[in-house]
């Protein structure tokens, strides 16, 4: 257990055996794929995959399937990668019913972006654009704009960097829940 040799192989194992649930969960049902990519922070390009389906019991469900590394955010090379997962995991592109994607224009563009590439394979598959994203761009817009809601975020990343760092201050706060919890 000490190797990270092995640590790295247990790791993939749980990871093999998760995705492997997923896909079953998914079973032939349509599936919505959200996909953002970003650098690592050694610098290496890499594309997070995330599916959203609708489980047996009627519940929409947003599972990530992983992390892929790309040599470049090129669409054709996101969308080789793609690809290439949905052959890994038994996937196919004619059950995706939706793409997510930000608005960058290798994802979004009209012509050579991921989102049309994907369309001329499936035209069903429509785009959405990722509303996660959108929100933090609106929070950050905000934040950036009122003065008061800028402090306050401000304030609330010290605190959490000040209890976080304290041995001391996070027995106190144990201390007090205990308390409360008894009272």
């Amino acid at each position: 257990m000490n190797s990270p040799r092995i640590q790295k192989e247990l790791a993939n194992a749980c990871a093999s055996e998760v995705t492997l649930a997923i896909v079953n969960d998914i079973g032939d049902k349509v599936f919505t794929l959200l996909v953002d990519e970003a650098r690592n922070i050694s610098m290496k390009e890499q594309m997070g995959v995330v599916l959203r389906y609708v489980n047996n019991e009627g519940y929409v469900i947003e599972r990530f399937i992983g992390i892929v590394h790309v040599t470049d955010t090129f669409s054709h090379t996101l969308k080789c990668a793609i690809d290439d997962l949905s052959v890994k995991h038994n996937l196919s592109i004619s059950k995706v019913r939706g793409q997510g994607y930000d608005r960058a224009s290798n994802m979004r563009g009209e012509f050579n972006g991921l989102k049309s590439l994907i369309l001329q394979e499936n035209p069903y598959a429509m785009y959405i654009h990722c509303f996660s994203h959108q929100l933090q761009l609106i929070i950050v817009a905000v934040a950036k704009g009122i003065r008061v809601v800028k402090d306050v975020f401000s304030y609330v990343s010290m605190i959490v960097n000040m209890v976080g760092a304290s041995c001391r201050e996070k027995d106190q706060l144990r201390l007090e829940l205990q308390h409360d919890k008894i009272s």
